[in-house]
């Protein structure tokens, strides 16, 4: 049974909100009776009321076609599903890039780097890590975001990003999603590998914990109060397991400095780097989105249809 995000009364049919994500009784379904942040974007026609139709409709184009390139995201759109998914996308990527690395790759005759060997003098390791040796492989600053180090690892960085992502991604809209995303990840992955050349140690980075972490950040202030369960078992807000995690990261880095190795077998830092961007970031946004939901909910976003919400933290190298 779903409580209201408002008064607090239990129901058994809740009303979800697709714009704020909230969760409500049916006196406060009606966005004007939440506060609902969408309430700012009305006035928007690509955002609460998108109807796919505006002043280019007697040209033959929707509402979401994109001039520039000529590819049509509007509801009626080959990519109408992908407004308001993102987050879902970009666990499928995940998934494909997975595919990519394990079982597609050795098949071709690219193999799976062993253990203790250096990911950055192998092809596949040039291909899907960042590495100290090869920073300006520009484009292993986007593909190690979606690469892992294995299952685990994967379903890790998916569960979180599965139920966080849509949350932030319904707050801030698809594109700033997006840009969050991999700005963060990125930052995350060149902070570690950038540690690791100041500290004279190799450093091969792939996961999308950096990106994860910065999800985090901005619900521990834009939502500190949503209800988690720690390995589906312990119950705490949001706000209490992205400190957990940032002290671990703290406290894990502080202990490697009595080692031989600062930067140990997991990326630590960059879990740190890509907290401290959400952080930011939620600081900024968190009196424009207002208040975010206090419970998980599964459900449609705003995009063109299909599911509501994917989301998580995270091989060979060190894992982000």
């Amino acid at each position: 049974m779903a409580t209201c995000d408002v008064c607090g009364e239990e129901v058994n049919m809740p009303y979800n909100c697709g714009s704020c994500g909230g969760t409500y009784c049916s006196d406060h379904r009606l966005p004007e009776n939440h506060s609902c942040p969408g309430l700012q974007q009305w006035n928007d026609p690509d955002a609460v009321f998108d109807s796919g139709f505006d002043d280019s409709v007697g040209a033959g184009r929707s509402a979401g076609s994109d001039s520039r390139f000529g590819v049509d995201t509007g509801p009626g759109g080959p990519l109408g599903y992908v407004r308001g998914n993102v987050a879902y996308l970009f666990l499928a990527v995940s998934v494909i890039v997975f595919a990519f690395q394990y079982l597609i790759a050795p098949v071709v005759g690219i193999r799976v780097p062993g253990p203790g060997q250096n990911p950055a003098t192998t092809t596949w390791g040039r291909i899907f890590t960042l590495t100290t040796e090869h920073p300006e492989f520009v484009w292993t600053w986007f593909v190690s975001i979606f690469a892992h180090g294995g299952a685990t690892h994967l379903l890790f960085n998916g569960i979180a990003l599965y139920f966080f992502g849509p949350i932030v991604e319904r707050q801030v809209g698809s594109r700033k999603f997006a840009l969050l995303f991999f700005g963060a990840g990125i930052a995350a992955g060149l902070g570690q590998v950038g540690l690791g050349l100041a500290t004279g140690e190799q450093v091969a980075v792939l996961g999308a914990s950096g990106a994860i972490m910065a999800i985090m950040g901005v619900l521990s202030l834009t939502a500190p109060d949503l209800r988690v369960l720690l390995f589906f078992v312990i119950p705490m807000s949001v706000r209490t397991l992205t400190i957990l995690v940032a002290a671990g990261s703290l406290f894990l880095v502080a202990a490697n400095t009595t080692g031989s190795s600062l930067l140990g077998g997991v990326a630590h830092f960059a879990h740190l780097v890509g907290l401290f961007i959400g952080l930011w970031y939620g600081n900024r946004i968190k009196h424009e989105v207002g208040r975010g939901p206090q419970q998980l909910n599964l459900g449609p976003g705003r995009g063109g249809g299909g599911p509501g919400g994917p989301g998580g933290p995270g091989g060979p190298g060190r894992r982000p």
